[in-house]
């Protein structure tokens, strides 16, 4: 008699290799049931790595240094008013108002020590009581931080390029030192004209002033290039300003000749001679043409170099149609000049030029991160929230800059899934990375804990960052010790 083998008596197959713990997969349909919590969590778990990185820079150390607070004492203090409107700004909400939807995060709590935020009237107080003073010292507080940043990333650029540009605010209702001016895109409307100033080599802004809408932008440049070289790094020798043909003037340019500042700014207005038969064509595949003079304008202290380049036009326009004006009588070219200090050939200089292209969309992420908004309707106001955004836009830059950096030592890529090509991405891809994490906030041992989620694919790369800020805030500073290049700013 043979006997059945009983099926469940078979020797199961050994699984090789590594099995991931999965979680069992969840129904989830209209009729899901739905309840509340008393865990304290919060969306914003990349708060964690920006409260670390203020304790690893010494921001309170330098707030306080350098910051001129106002007349209004609050009872948080000037210090946690001025990082609490900076971290609603690092979150993504750029109206003072939008105090209401975090005033009971765990993680905002949790830094504040308070069971919840104060309302968002007494941040609107505060920002109402700052002034042209404290907006001045922000830009200070962003100087001494940007030392600090560079330092801890390694960065000694001993030339760096300043790339200029001005953008234009349209505002609605009576707001103060608003004027119809240039605005292309809403004609007629009333506006402030913001100038901005950023590094090409890190993409961070250094220096910029809030304007009437009728300001003229190359007489106010000449004061925002003379006050670049006390915001620059002690590392810094060399600087090269690159602006458009509306920051052409005799003031700039004298500026940046004072200031020992190579310079490259777009011609517009002036009308340079140039030698007809020294036109050159460096490439000759490419049917473009190439000149240089020197060439004094009128009200000008002295002679400087002008650049040409012409493209021949394919063909003439009819007599019967509108034509632009040209900057000469030839039609038969298109023309771009520049006015600079540079001695290369003019392909080179023209070339060196167009590198500046990328500051338009630096302007465009400045603006989406809070400075198309304005909170009042007073200036003054207006100006020091000018900085203080620009101010959230640098700490986003920091964070990418170290987190970029804390993957230069780490050969396993730990943290590769999460923050690879972190510098190249914008704020907003750089918060779906770093920023928006769940979080769980606990207390255990008479200790309170942040738990990230393991079924999270961020989360490697979130403990790595955090695992690396920890050892940089155990770690010698560098503006402590005597280092690569010696620090410009000290902080007593």
């Amino acid at each position: 008699m043979v006997k059945r083998r009983n099926q469940t008596n078979r020797k199961k197959r050994s699984r090789k290799g590594f099995c991931e713990k999965r979680p069992t997969p969840r129904k989830i349909n209209a009729s899901t049931i739905y309840e509340t919590c008393t865990e304290q969590l919060s969306p914003f778990g990349g708060l964690l790595p920006l409260i670390k990185f203020i304790d690893l820079v010494g921001f309170r150390e330098i707030f306080h240094f350098a910051y001129r607070p106002p007349s209004r004492d609050p009872k948080l203090g000037h210090y946690l008013m001025m990082v609490g409107i900076l971290m609603l700004l690092f979150i993504g909400f750029n109206r003072i108002w939008h105090f209401v939807y975090v005033r009971l995060d765990a993680m905002l709590c949790g830094f504040f020590k308070l069971n919840r935020l104060p309302a968002a009237t007494t941040f609107w107080r505060y920002v109402d009581s700052l002034g042209i003073n404290q907006a001045n010292s922000l830009l200070k507080v962003s100087a001494i931080l940007r030392e600090r940043v560079w330092q801890l990333c390694g960065l000694r650029y001993a030339r760096i390029r300043v790339n200029i540009d001005t953008t234009v605010k349209t505002v609605y209702g009576q707001v103060q030192g608003a004027r119809k001016g240039h605005n292309p895109k809403h004609r007629g409307k009333q506006g402030l004209r913001p100038l901005l100033a950023f590094i090409e080599e890190t993409h961070e802004y250094l220096v910029g002033k809030l304007r009437k809408g009728t300001t003229v932008s190359a007489k106010e440049a000449a004061a925002v290039i003379a006050e670049i070289k006390n915001h620059l790094p002690g590392c810094v020798q060399e600087v090269l300003i690159r602006a458009d043909g509306e920051f052409l003037c005799w003031e700039s340019v004298q500026a940046a000749m004072e200031a020992g500042f190579d310079f490259i700014i777009a011609n517009r207005g002036c009308k340079p001679v140039f030698d007809a038969d020294s036109w050159q064509r460096p490439f000759k595949r490419k049917q473009i043409e190439y000149n240089s003079c020197i060439y004094q304008p009128g009200g000008w202290g002295c002679a400087c170099r002008f650049v040409a380049m012409r493209i021949a036009k394919e063909q003439k326009r009819a007599s019967n149609q509108p034509q632009q004006c040209m900057l000469f009588e030839d039609d038969n070219y298109t023309y771009r000049i520049f006015c600079t200090c540079l001695a290369g050939p003019a392909h080179q200089v023209i070339a060196e030029y167009d590198k500046r292209a990328d500051v338009e969309n630096l302007v465009g992420e400045a603006k989406r991160e809070g400075l198309d908004m304005l909170p009042s309707a007073k200036f003054k106001n207006n100006y020091a929230f000018f900085q203080i955004v620009m101010l959230a836009y640098n700490i986003w830059r920091y964070m990418k800059m170290i987190a970029q950096h804390s993957m230069s030592d780490d050969h396993s890529q730990t943290g590769g899934a999460g923050l690879k090509g972190i510098m190249a991405n914008t704020v907003r891809i750089a918060r779906l990375k770093l920023l928006f994490i769940a979080a769980k906030v606990v207390s255990a041992s008479n200790r309170d804990k942040v738990k990230y989620s393991i079924h999270d694919s961020r989360t490697p790369a979130m403990l790595h960052f955090l695992n690396f800020l920890d050892k940089a805030r155990s770690a010698p500073k560098p503006w402590h010790e005597a280092g690569i290049w010696t620090p410009r700013f000290a902080v007593q």
